[in-house]
């Protein structure tokens, strides 16, 4: 610039100045002593002589005094120069921290890191270590903020990787213990070795994705239901083929039903939720004999036969829904009860005999004159009737009566004590006695027996449905199924 170069030339002048001043001031280096030398004597100076040492000595002062005061004024100019220069500096730095503060607001988002405050004092430090103008016009604030603000944020991008980064690993864990879960119901079950080797491998495979995800969308994606239903329903189907007999019971929400097992493959192979299918369970079928003591309303009248097949449901309240306890069963033998085994029979006999024999004789006779003196008329009868009548009756009559009483549970007694003759013939009568009366009820139209007879029934079920039909005993209905 123009004035630091006229500052740098007073400056120059300023030193040979003092240079020069020093020299002429300054007083000679005394000289060594030398042995006095015997001088020739003086000669009278003569007056020009004296007038020139004078005139020099008068140009010397003047010299000096110009010296003097050009000193003066250059000092007075440097020194008012050094003053303008340090209000520059210290303007010129004012105005750049006003700069500063106008980048670096106390209380931004950027100040309230340590990227903001370094910055802003390593340009605060800068710029009170500036000697001039040029030096404190030459710090880039606007430059150190973007460096500063560009720090931040590359600060804020790599804590949202960290941060992203430890969701993602987050979810991964999450993620892979949800599937272990799933996955461990599984493996609880006794599977044959190559479905465990199969389920492994899924588990793996599943594990495998989602570790290699980038993102937590594909961690997320990551879905192992198609997997387990595929398995569960491979499971379900390895037990029902060891299952020996031909059908299989299936239960679901406590209702269990006998089905074929291709019946059964075909209603798990229709589920397609493997929380769904998992809800059923597969027994296999154990046929027992129970006996049950109802009445006969609840037994189809009891209108059954050895061989028939049933099905079984119970009523527990009034208003209650009825509830399919056995899908299937059969009927092993009924039993009549003690009341059907007693017989009473009134018979009686009458005869009547009457006879009735009437006559009758009747005789009439009439006569009758008749006179016409003059005008008038005179009729003049007479009847006579005579009736015999004659009846005779005669009646006979004749009558005869009997009762007679027979237990049945009295003569199977006696024949199981071997106390009635011809106890085989009597046996084969009462085999067909029981069916026969309930045969003769259908035929006649009439119902002999009271509804509310007890009947001893003896039904084959699947072992598995006997604790609910001893829980429902008396509340069960035998209902006899249609072919």
């Amino acid at each position: 610039m123009v004035v630091l170069n006229v500052s740098e030339d007073i400056e120059a002048k300023i030193r040979r100045l003092r240079e020069l001043g020093k020299a002429s001031v300054e007083p000679e280096a005394p000289k060594t002593a030398k042995p006095p030398v015997k001088k020739p004597p003086k000669k009278p100076r003569p007056v020009g002589s004296i007038r020139e040492r004078e005139r020099r000595k008068r140009i010397l002062i003047g010299a000096s005094i110009v010296i003097i005061v050009i000193l003066i004024i250059s000092i007075g100019a440097y020194i008012y120069m050094e003053n303008r220069a340090a209000q520059e500096l210290t303007q010129a730095k004012n105005k750049k921290l006003a700069e500063v503060n106008t980048y670096f607001k106390p209380g931004s988002e950027l100040m309230n890191t340590t990227f903001g405050k370094n910055a802003r004092d390593e340009l605060i430090r800068k710029i009170n270590a500036a000697q001039t103008v040029d030096e404190v016009q030459s710090i880039d604030v606007k430059a150190a903020y973007q460096e500063a603000w560009n720090q931040y944020q590359a600060y804020l991008e790599e804590q949202k990787r960290l941060e992203m980064e430890r969701q993602l690993n987050q979810t991964k864990k999450e993620k892979i213990s949800q599937i272990e879960a799933q996955f461990s119901q599984l493996l609880a079950m006794p599977l044959p070795d190559n479905l465990k080797k199969k389920v492994i491998d899924s588990l793996n495979s599943l594990e495998e994705q989602v570790m290699s995800a980038t993102s937590e969308q594909q961690v997320n994606a990551v879905n192992a239901d198609p997997y387990l239903l595929e398995l569960w329903r491979e499971y379900y189907y390895y037990v029902i083929d060891t299952i020996p007999t031909q059908n299989v019971i299936l239960e679901r929400d406590n209702v269990k039903k006998i089905v074929t097992k291709a019946e059964a493959k075909s209603i798990l192979g229709g589920i397609l939720d493997y929380r769904e299918l998992i809800q059923y369970k597969v027994y296999k079928v154990e046929f027992v004999d129970i006996a049950l003591v109802l009445s006969r309303d609840k037994i189809n009248g009891a209108f059954l036969a050895p061989g028939d097949k049933i099905m079984i449901f119970a009523k527990n309240a009034t208003n209650a829904p009825f509830k399919e306890i056995v899908n299937e069963g059969y009927v092993e033998l009924v039993l009549l009860p003690t009341q059907a085994g007693t017989i009473s029979v009134n018979e009686a006999q009458s005869q009547t005999s009457s006879s009735s024999t009437t006559s009758s004789t009747q005789y009439s006779e009439q006569h009758n004159t008749q006179y016409t003196p003059g005008d008038t008329s005179i009729t003049n009868g007479q009847a006579i009737s005579d009736i015999y009548t004659n009846s005779q009756t005669a009646s006979q009559s004749a009558s005869a009566s009997y009762s007679y009483t027979v237990d049945l549970t009295e003569i199977l007694k006696a024949i199981a004590a071997g106390k009635i003759q011809a106890s085989e013939d009597v046996k084969e009568q009462l085999r067909a006695y029981g069916w026969e009366i309930v045969d003769l009820e259908k035929e006649s139209g009439m119902l002999v027996l009271d509804p509310n007879t007890q009947f001893l029934i003896i039904v084959k079920v699947p072992s598995i449905f006997v604790p609910d039909i001893l829980s429902n005993q008396q509340y069960l209905y035998i209902a006899k199924v249609a072919t």
